[in-house]
């Protein structure tokens, strides 16, 4: 069992910033591919990024790329979202997810889930 926590969201004008994080505790977080998703209104649910285990691997939809960094610290169990020159279309609830399976979160796989975090971008 993982516990997944995830905070960090809020208000931001077009062009900011935000930093969200991703807490967790139970079972081995580090054998563990992590996840961002978002799903905004009206929309279904999709894949923001993801990395694997060690952080050798990334992905990124197209849409973020070059905007958003996802990273990890094993040792403190957190997984990190940070969203530059943030977009009034990235406004959505974001989760974290985990899987074991780094291919299995790109398509939208997760064994545990986060609560969501609200980020609101306005122009």
């Amino acid at each position: 069992q993982v516990m997944l926590v995830g905070s960090g969201g809020g208000l931001v004008q077009a062009g900011g910033s935000l930093r969200l994080s991703c807490a967790a505790s139970g079972r081995s977080f580090s054998s563990y591919a992590m996840g961002w998703f978002r799903r905004a209104p009206g929309k279904e649910r999709e894949v923001v990024a993801v990395i694997g285990w060690q952080s050798s691997n990334t992905y990124y939809t197209d849409s973020v790329k070059g905007r958003f960094i996802i990273s990890r610290d094993n040792a403190n169990n957190t997984v990190y979202l940070q969203m530059n020159n943030l977009k009034p279309e990235d406004t959505a609830v974001y989760s974290c997810a985990a899987h074991p399976v780094f291919n299995n979160i790109i398509r939208g796989a997760g064994d545990y889930w986060g609560q969501g975090t609200q980020v609101t971008v306005s122009s």
